[in-house]
């Protein structure tokens, strides 16, 4: 190391000896250097077409990696570009860092307020102001990520970049404590909720995204205190495999899951928010259960539903603390109620009149189809809008690294960038993307990402020509909809023009077309165009339209 590294090439330099494998990003003039940096010091950069697909997929990547995501963007418009993912991973508390050009000069066209714009999503400001300790300012972005679970903005201002940096001595990477997030020790409250688990007939355990790492110790304490397993959206998956997994609970939840879950007498949510989406505005909980949470912030215990007990700590932490030998208590759990599991666990299982006909499928068919086709060993992400519920509820995943869910923000456009960046923190599985017609014209750019990283990727898209949302929410009234619907366009022509495979689906027969493509070689990926059925709304999406 030399005296004459910029203040860019630390800040680069930094990150890469934190164990940054990845970064993504759309280069200009004022984050050139510091993403060669990146490069030069190992890690791969991933170029997207548009600075707010690149920040969702370093969202995506950081969910299903466990790695804290890097983002490098342009100064002003490649900040504000980047906006609405940036949102997403702020609200959700993943663990980030956008290294962002700045403009501090008030007469530039690029100057904005870029801290007052992080501050306002919900992101955590940090500048680098002092050339020569650009490194240690890296190092502390990096710290605040990893530690607090938050997404930091930090920004480069134009003329600091270039200056020269002091030699630094190595530094220390990031520790896993540290990368976890996990506080020193349990800060009380576990011999009460002993007690609740000990009294309790029908408890339900619901698991968030802060348990995804802490299957093992919550079917343990599960087993032994007879409870339920339900997760919310973001953690679908977790108990796969388990003959007490109710899978989602909330707009998604089976009429299975809804029944019981409103039939208990304690609901613990484990690093889960219980909030009202996964409740369904409160509804799922009974009126006379006692209700505990288990989480790392405490601003996030009782800020959706009332609780009874909140304990503040790692959720695997405190499950650990409290399992202990069987005591014999059956607790919700019987030989009639596994049946009922196995035979009414699933969506489909459900029955449901087949609405397909007039040259388009009926959603459901077209996925639980799709479902049978697909390798199981898949990581599948959602887009939003009205088709969502199809794919959360009908395709299933191993576990909970099979789904990746950036709804934080419910912005659509953000699922094909999802799928880039899940498919590059799972390499071993097939990607999948769910999209609606409008988030999947939204995010058009991304499919030449696709094609050119070489991924095998099958992107789905639910086509009922409209935003659908909007369509079923005002047209009950009889709101006029000119301003929703639109004409047919040949999605599966415009991916091939990308470099797809493409087919277009509109009965079962020509999905012939998905199990062809299967077979190998997969050497481009595959487009669905699924023509859908659209005349009645989603029941998901009269759940989402109440917290508007």
């Amino acid at each position: 190391m030399t005296v004459t590294e910029t203040a860019a090439a630390a800040v680069g330099r930094v990150l890469a000896a934190q164990g940054v494998r990845t970064a993504f990003g759309v280069v200009g003039s004022g984050n050139f250097h510091v993403t060669n940096a990146l490069v030069e010091h190992g890690v791969r950069f991933v170029a997207a077409r548009h600075e707010g697909g690149a920040a969702t997929m370093a969202d995506a990547y950081a969910r299903m990696s466990g790695e804290v995501g890097v983002v490098t963007v342009h100064q002003g418009p490649g900040l504000t570009n980047a906006m609405t993912g940036l949102t997403e991973a702020a609200k959700s508390r993943t663990p980030m860092v956008v290294l962002a050009g700045e403009a501090t000069d008030a007469r530039s066209n690029f100057h904005i307020d870029q801290e007052a714009l992080a501050t306002a999503v919900g992101a955590v400001p940090m500048r680098v102001t002092d050339a020569g300790r650009a490194g240690e300012r890296a190092l502390e972005a990096f710290r605040v990520a990893a530690r607090d679970r938050r997404t930091v903005l930090l920004n480069l201002p134009l003329d600091v970049q270039s200056m020269p940096s002091n030699a630094p001595v190595p530094v220390p990477a990031v520790g896993d404590a540290e990368r976890s997030g996990a506080p020193a020790g349990v800060v009380g409250g576990t011999a009460e909720l002993g007690r609740l688990l000990a009294a309790a007939r029908r408890p339900v355990f619901i698991a968030g995204r802060g348990a995804r790492h802490a299957r093992r110790e919550l079917e343990a304490l599960a087993d032994r205190t007879g409870a339920l397993l339900a997760t919310s959206a973001v953690a679908k998956g977790l108990f796969r495999g388990s003959p007490w997994d109710l899978d989602v609970s909330g707009g998604f939840a089976t009429p299975l899951a809804a029944e019981l879950i409103r039939g208990a007498d304690l609901v613990v949510g484990w690093g889960c928010a219980l909030n009202m989406w996964t409740t369904r505005h409160g509804s799922l909980v009974p009126p006379g259960a006692k209700v505990a949470q288990v989480d790392l912030d405490p601003a996030a215990v009782g800020a959706y539903v009332p609780v009874d007990l909140g304990v503040i700590g790692d959720v695997r932490a405190v499950a650990a603390a409290l399992t202990g030998p069987d005591d014999g208590t059956p607790g919700y759990r019987s030989a009639e109620l596994a049946a009922r599991v196995r035979a009414e666990g699933r969506w489909r299982a459900v029955p449901y009149r087949d609405e397909s006909g007039a040259g388009r499928i009926d959603p459901r068919t077209l996925t639980i189809d799709l479902d049978d086709l697909l390798p199981i060993e898949r990581v599948v992400s959602v887009d939003s809008g009205n088709f969502m519920g199809y794919p959360s509820m009908f395709l299933d995943v191993p576990d909970e690294g099979g789904f990746c869910f950036t709804q934080a923000f419910q912005s659509i456009g953000l699922g094909l960038a999802t799928a880039i960046g899940a498919a590059l923190a799972r390499p071993d599985r097939l990607p999948v993307a769910a999209l609606g017609d409008g988030g999947a014209f939204m995010g058009l750019a991304e499919l030449e990402t696709v094609v050119r990283l070489g991924l095998p990727m099958v992107v789905v898209v639910y086509d009922d020509e409209a935003y659908g949302a909007e369509v079923h929410h005002f047209g009950p009234h009889g709101f006029p909809l000119d301003t929703v619907r639109f004409p047919p366009a040949d999605l599966a022509a415009i991916a091939r023009g990308h470099g797809f495979a493409a087919v277009t689906v509109t009965d079962r027969a020509d999905l012939a077309g998905v199990a062809e493509w299967l077979k190998g070689p997969r050497d481009r990926p595959l487009l669905v165009h699924a023509k859908i059925t659209g005349e009645r709304g989603s029941w998901w999406l009269e759940e989402a339209f109440k917290g508007h």
